[in-house]
């Protein structure tokens, strides 16, 4: 189902980015090309050097890059464009909040409102129990989905912080299955 699609994997700053590393390593192996955008606060994370070497190509990090003369494009406008579908994981609730109000001031956040008329976006959010089941956030959500943004979770089970509830990232293996199965 992924073969030769074209698919984006923005990764937030929350904890649950190192597991994003499996998702983009099973994207890859089932035969997507897989480009990996991160936001600032996800490199505190991970490297880009982790998603490069599982990805196998260039990560994007930021919006104000020089380019040679040969890769001179709009990054942000070119994948966005050339995409087939995206996932946000870790979503976390601050750029939730930044897609539902229109906010587009990273590339992460430029690359989805680009994308999102033309491809599926999925979004996976992990957080805290209690930012997860705030009502700003579920607000959030809830506009999200009425624009055709589809969400991956959060599962509940134990989390980084050590509490337990709902709010941690949905397992690796589940956002994979349920992306095999758009079209």
């Amino acid at each position: 189902m992924l073969k030769n699609k074209r698919v984006i994997v923005g990764v937030c700053g929350g904890i649950a980015a190192y597991k994003v590393c499996e998702l983009v390593h099973k994207l890859k192996y089932a035969g997507a090309e897989v480009s990996v955008v991160m936001t600032k606060n996800a490199c505190e994370f991970v490297t880009p050097l982790t998603f490069q070497t599982l990805s196998g190509r260039p990560v994007y990090t930021g919006m104000w890059k020089l380019l040679t003369k040969e890769e001179a494009v709009v990054e942000h406008v070119d994948l966005a464009k050339n995409c087939d579908l995206m996932i946000i994981a870790p979503a976390t609730a601050n750029v939730i909040g930044k897609l539902a109000s229109g906010i587009a001031d990273d590339l992460l956040t430029t690359v989805v409102l680009g994308a999102h008329t033309a491809a599926p976006v999925y979004i996976c959010p992990a957080m805290n129990t209690n930012m997860w089941e705030n009502a700003i956030v579920q607000d959030n959500v809830k506009k999200l989905k009425k624009f055709g943004f589809k969400f991956i979770g959060p599962a509940s089970g134990k989390l980084a912080c050590g509490d337990s509830g709902i709010g941690r990232l949905e397992k690796i293996e589940e956002i994979f299955l349920q992306v095999m199965k758009e079209k």
